[in-house]
């Protein structure tokens, strides 16, 4: 089975998984973001090992695999947590390096690392948890449209790019970090972000949820998921090139692992859910 192929199996498989748990929500939304936050957390420590930090990978994964589940828990009411938690946490992780890591293992690098661990994967992946309960959506059908339209403009700016570089070519948009990609590719991949943000906003999320962007909120919103979801993946493909592997893992076979395939929804998430904010407006139903 060629590479296609496989690519295209486990899309068809795991797209529709994936938005049932985003639309079910709940607990069920929460153990997906913890257990993919903590595979994402044990992929991004083995790149930091192949570069030649020595992060405490299990502290950081069993932590990045909690954040999810707190965020959870904290919705719903069982514990509030206490601003200064992420503080504390940041605390514990550098006395785990005093007693753990001598001064040739780098520990400043362990500290760093492993704290940035947590955040990138676990920290960005509650923002599904946020967007899906999300203060301007009424309703399971509501909250699920707002969570669902940032991952699908993420899929879209991705085929986007990747069909539009294909097909016109050109100009390398950052050779030395990603030399497949084009500055063509990068162009089509904001007007598809953008054209499907329009129709999934007229046909979904005005009438079934009550929400709009104005014109130029639409724009920008559009725009700005196609350009942080390339950010994203081109982030991602930085740290494996300074570590010098090709994939993250091989838990999806076509797709690498974990981190290839969220590597864009690591930043869209967090962002979606402050433009949200900045730019979502109540229509009438």
């Amino acid at each position: 089975m060629g590479e296609l192929s496989r690519r295209v199996i486990v899309a068809l498989v795991g797209a529709p998984v994936a938005v049932a748990m985003l639309w079910w929500g709940d607990a069920a939304l929460a153990t997906l973001a913890s257990a993919l936050s903590a595979v994402a957390a044990w992929e991004f420590y083995r790149i930091a090992r192949e570069a030649g930090s020595s992060p405490l990978t299990y502290v950081g994964v069993s932590i990045a695999a909690l954040v999810p589940l707190a965020t959870h828990a904290h919705y719903l009411g069982v514990v509030r947590f206490p601003t200064m938690v992420p503080v504390l946490v940041a605390l514990l992780v550098v006395a785990l390096v005093l007693f753990s890591r001598s001064v040739s293992q780098k520990p400043l690098d362990a500290a760093a690392i492993t704290i940035l661990g947590v955040i990138y994967t676990g920290g960005t992946l509650s923002f599904a948890y946020g967007l899906r309960y999300f203060d301007y959506a009424v309703g399971d059908t509501a909250g699920a449209l707002v969570v669902v339209l940032p991952v699908l403009l993420t899929w879209s700016s991705d085929v986007g790019a990747f069909f539009t570089g294909k097909l016109i070519g050109g100009p390398r948009l950052m050779p030395s970090v990603s030399p497949g990609k084009t500055i063509s590719g990068a162009v089509g991949a904001v007007v598809t972000t953008t054209i499907v943000c329009a129709v999934f906003v007229e046909f979904l999320l005005k009438p079934y949820a009550g929400l709009a962007f104005t014109t130029w909120g639409l724009v920008l919103f559009g725009v700005s998921i196609s350009v942080v979801a390339q950010v994203g993946d081109l982030a991602e493909s930085l740290f494996k090139r300074q570590a010098g592997v090709k994939d993250s893992g091989t838990l999806f076979p076509g797709h690498g692992g974990v981190l290839d395939r969220l590597d864009s929804i690591f930043f869209v998430l967090p962002v979606s859910y402050a433009l949200f904010w900045l730019l979502l407006i109540a229509v009438p139903v």
